[in-house]
């Protein structure tokens, strides 16, 4: 793969999502970062605010994703809005990449988790990298499968999606650059 064709698709937000971007920058990755008028974002290379008729594209029933995910969300209008924005960060991708946790339900923890979903909704290749059991996993369809440093994951297609949560620790910080390291040496 060439590195110059590759694109990281991301939303620009503090954290992991930051993270990212700063490895594609320092990589001659590009970037799209989508977002939103009114949102809080740190990235501005590559940045894209949708319109509202774009952000309806992504529009999904907060109950729906609430089942899906074993939990409750707001009724805030900013959180429908990070989910619609999350649907293109995923839909652009073709390989997922998530720092975060997972949960004992198999989700991931936090808005971060309807990417996941979303990326299992799709049947796209995903990858978490858990901070709590400072390790990658894969979802192979039915389970996460942990991955050891000889299996740890390689970004492989020129569309790609890093996202994750805002609160990145020093191990998830170190596994996004190691991803980039393995992936455009």
């Amino acid at each position: 793969m060439k590195k110059e064709a590759a694109i990281l698709f991301s939303g620009g937000i503090k954290g992991a999502e930051a993270e990212f971007g700063a490895n594609a920058e320092r990589h001659g990755i590009q970037e799209v970062n989508f977002s939103f008028d009114g949102h809080n974002v740190v990235r501005q290379r590559g940045l894209r605010i949708l319109t509202h008729e774009e952000m309806k594209n992504g529009d999904v029933s907060l109950e729906y994703v609430a089942r899906l995910m074993n939990r409750r969300f707001s009724k805030n209008p900013t959180i429908r809005k990070v989910l619609q924005s999350i649907w293109y960060q995923v839909n652009s991708g073709q390989e997922i990449y998530v720092i975060g946790e997972i949960l004992e339900d198999k989700t991931v923890k936090g808005g971060t988790g309807w990417g996941a979903e979303l990326a299992k909704l799709c049947n796209k290749p995903l990858f978490v990298f858990d901070q709590k059991k400072d390790s990658w996993f894969y979802w192979n369809q039915v389970d996460w499968v942990a991955l050891d440093q000889e299996n740890a994951p390689v970004i492989s297609h020129i569309h790609f999606t890093g996202t994750g949560t805002r609160y990145l620790e020093e191990n998830g910080k170190k596994a996004i650059e190691e991803l980039f390291e393995r992936s455009f040496k």
